[in-house]
């Protein structure tokens, strides 16, 4: 089990965490034994806590759990912002082979009452302060401002049997589509996460968490912090580039992610200079223009990597550090490892090389199913292990996944597909186009038409719909540019932090 590793930094090789394991709990004890006194959790100017407190409080929480009637199976619904108490009940609930589910703190009641008639937990720790209304009556809840008084208890008596085909965590799709979807994952996916990490991971990195602890970027990734000894560092909300750039210094941060427009920001800050301890940096949710990945590793000395993954599968593709600006801009990498890809047709045949094609997944960090919907599980997941997700892409002639678009997001023009992604990518490159996201919208005739929403470079002189068409067609097919063009101060986002194209299409 991932006991050695290369470090880019020094060019040699390192220990990571020794030993084989089974489960996440045997993790968790390896890591306060072998990581010790090394921070796990910072959150800046509050807390910090080390490996082994970190074991040791969720071991007394566990205790606590236990004693409450929380035990093998039930679900622990998680209503907490990201934090040191998030982590720790996180661990807790692994120990005694529950199964953990977190719940965003930017829902709605409609999605936390969806979120908990399909997880139907047996326990909510619930922050009151954290803008998530209470569970409906019925269900037990634990304040988290009794937590702390819970980690210097006696803990478990004994060690409880947990198997690494067991539960240990529900990860929530956005719901923008209707119902959330709860992919669950057990043990051996965790397992599968590490070893696949790839660049993003090194021992003893510091990383600095922006998206929430609710989402698969943190419940899918503890073994993974756990095997190389990794201190996660939580990002303050709201997010500023003076802070990002005071922590990135003071923390000594060796990774880090953000939006593209987050790291154009922080280039923008005058005392943002080279960063000798960040080693990586990760472009997320949109692609990042060539221009942006030269000045960041330029004026920061890192370079920006892209990663493409899904809630059903949390590692799926990647760049590495020293391809070139335009396969950062226009990829998302090659599988990671010990993961497939496959492009085929509706009917499930594969599509010739250079074609669009629906994506298929096959590897260890593929769910086990959706909790408590074995029908819609069985419409993704085929017997031989393929996930069939939403997304379309082909592959370019060096093997990098080219994305096109969602399947749900896909518009029909005169009868020609058109993948909104596609046309993104194109209109991000003009330069007087900051964001842009775009959606069909019924037409007479034609059947739809592509509206484009732009957030302008600069609001004073926004760029018109005959530019933006013109920009389009000297790089894709005519049919492809956007018919119109809608002048937006911002994109609407869902509650995790994506396009929420449901609201843009409202607007047609």
């Amino acid at each position: 089990m991932l006991q050695r590793h290369p470090d880019p930094r020094r060019g040699v090789v390192v220990t990571a965490l020794r030993g084989e394991f089974r489960t996440l709990g045997e993790v968790l004890d390896a890591a306060a034994e072998q990581h010790g006194d090394h921070e796990a959790y910072v959150e800046p100017g509050r807390a910090r806590i080390t490996f082994a407190e970190f074991a040791r409080a969720s071991d007394g929480l566990a205790g606590a759990l236990a004693a409450r009637g929380i035990g093998h199976g039930d679900v622990v619904a998680l209503m907490l912002p990201s934090s040191i108490d998030f982590a720790v009940c996180y661990a807790a609930a692994a120990r005694l082979g529950a199964v953990t589910t977190g719940l965003n703190t930017r829902l709605g009641p409609r999605e936390v009452a969806a979120v908990l008639e399909r997880a139907r937990p047996a326990l909510v720790i619930r922050d009151a302060g954290a803008g998530l209304p209470e569970p409906p009556a019925g269900i037990p809840v634990l304040a988290r401002t009794d937590l702390a008084a819970t980690y210097d208890g006696p803990g478990l008596a004994a060690p409880v049997g947990v198997a690494p085909t067991d539960p240990v965590v529900i990860i929530w799709t956005s719901g923008t589509t209707g119902t959330p979807k709860g992919a669950w994952f057990d043990s051996r996916n965790l397992a599968a996460a590490a070893t696949a990490a790839g660049v993003m991971s090194a021992p003893y990195d510091r990383r600095l968490v922006a998206t929430p602890f609710a989402h698969a970027g943190y419940l899918a990734k503890l073994w993974d912090q756990l095997a190389w000894g990794i201190t996660m560092v939580i990002s303050p909300v709201p997010w500023s580039a003076p802070e990002m750039a005071r922590i990135l210094r003071e923390e000594r941060i060796t990774v880090a992610g953000g939006v593209p427009t987050q790291w154009a920001k922080l280039l923008e800050e005058p005392e943002t200079g080279p960063l000798p301890h960040l080693r990586v940096g990760i472009a997320a949710t949109a692609p990042a223009p060539p221009e942006l990945v030269e000045k960041t590793a330029a004026r920061l000395g890192v370079p920006l990597v892209v990663r493409y993954a899904m809630t059903e599968s949390p590692t799926i593709c990647g760049t590495e550090p020293d391809d070139p600006p335009e396969i950062q801009f226009r990829t998302v990498g090659r599988p990671q490892e010990g993961t497939e890809l496959l492009l085929t047709d509706d009917a499930g045949r594969p599509v010739p090389a250079g074609e669009v094609g629906r994506v298929r997944v096959r590897g260890g960090c593929v769910m086990r199913g959706y909790w408590n919907q074995p029908e819609l599980t069985a419409e993704v997941l085929t017997p031989d292990g393929w996930l069939i997700s939403g997304d379309f892409g082909s592959f370019d002639a060096t093997g990098n996944l080219v994305l096109s678009g969602r399947a749900s997001d896909v518009y029909i023009r005169g009868g020609y597909n058109v993948y909104p992604l596609e046309v993104e990518n194109v209109l991000s490159q003009h330069p007087g186009v900051a964001k842009v996201a775009v959606v069909g919208a019924p037409a007479p005739v034609i059947g739809e038409i592509g509206v484009a929403f732009v957030v302008p470079a600069n609001p004073a002189s926004p760029p018109t719909r005959d530019v933006l068409r013109g920009w389009t067609r000297e790089r894709l097919a005519d049919y492809k540019a956007p018919d119109r063009v809608e002048i937006v101060p911002e994109l609407p986002l869902t509650a995790m932090l994506k396009v929420d194209r449901h609201a843009l299409r409202a607007r047609c």
